[in-house]
């Protein structure tokens, strides 16, 4: 079945958990989709994650479009959610409209996410009205980290919960059909689920929420560096990779790989012809 708006909120009604991972390329991508997962996040984390970049604010959109592309040709059950990068709407309605259209024109995907509370309301209301589907996304926002003052957790006293709050309701009368919430404190999230009608997706943001996303890296736990509270290691993906690398490095370097079973062989007669 492919997961649509529809049957997203329908999974809310229910109180179905919804399952959310970040993919950033084809083979990944294709194994999150045939798992199960009802909805992938080509993300502009790719910026970290794939590209090497401090942050997300240097992703473009041709990054966003290439990478989106990739993961929506591997899917045929997730839907595909692509984050607007920094400056592709922030600057106008008008960029914020032809930006969102070129991910689901040029990258299929089917729908897209884009940061921030009140201020962008008009942003979500002209590009629902074109069509596209947007989740937006609340709490620590990546794009604004500068001006948050870091990554922290949001929405801890009274104001700022309040804030909160009154933006999770007007992103949804705004026509976002569904919301992430990013490191926010677990009681707060959950007053937020209750409060609105659409499904609210929790990074960080406690188990009350309607459904979970990570960044699918992390989850797999192919980074030891960094590992942030929310994240849970579910397999021990950097040992097994470095170990198999280093045992292929191995094998090439003491003559056992490749063997006989990996060969393919010809007549001596045409060797012995060969001058």
């Amino acid at each position: 079945m492919k997961h649509t708006v529809l049957t997203l909120q329908q999974q809310k009604e229910k109180n179905e958990r919804i399952t959310m991972l970040t993919a950033y390329d084809y083979t990944m991508a294709k194994l999150l989709d045939e798992a199960g997962v009802e909805m992938l996040l080509v993300g502009d984390s790719l910026g970290m994650v794939m590209l090497g970049y401090e942050d997300t604010l240097s992703v473009t959109m041709e990054d966003m479009i290439h990478h989106a592309r990739a993961v929506a040709r591997a899917t045929s059950q997730a839907m595909v959610v692509a984050d607007m990068p920094f400056m592709s709407y922030q600057v106008s309605v008008e960029d914020a409209v032809r930006n969102a259209g070129r991910l689901m024109q040029e990258a299929r995907v089917q729908a897209v996410k884009l940061e921030g509370g009140k201020d962008f309301c008009q942003h979500i209301q002209v590009i629902t009205r074109a069509g596209i589907p947007v989740v937006g996304h609340l709490g620590l926002t990546p794009q604004a980290v500068h001006a948050l003052g870091g990554y922290r957790v949001q929405g801890r006293e009274m104001a700022s919960a309040q804030v909160l709050l009154d933006d999770a309701r007007a992103v949804e009368a705004a026509g976002a059909f569904a919301l992430v919430l990013e490191c926010v404190p677990a009681p707060l999230a959950h007053r937020i689920c209750q409060t609105v009608t659409i499904p609210v997706i929790g990074i960080g943001a406690g188990v009350h929420c309607d459904g979970q996303v990570l960044v699918v890296q992390d989850m797999l736990g192919m980074y030891s560096e960094v590992s942030p509270k929310f994240v849970r290691h579910f397999a021990s993906g950097g040992v097994h990779i470095r170990d198999a690398v280093a045992a292929y490095c191995h094998a090439v370097k003491t003559g056992t790989f490749p063997s006989k079973e990996h060969e393919w062989g010809m007549e001596n007669s045409i060797l012995d012809r060969l001058s």
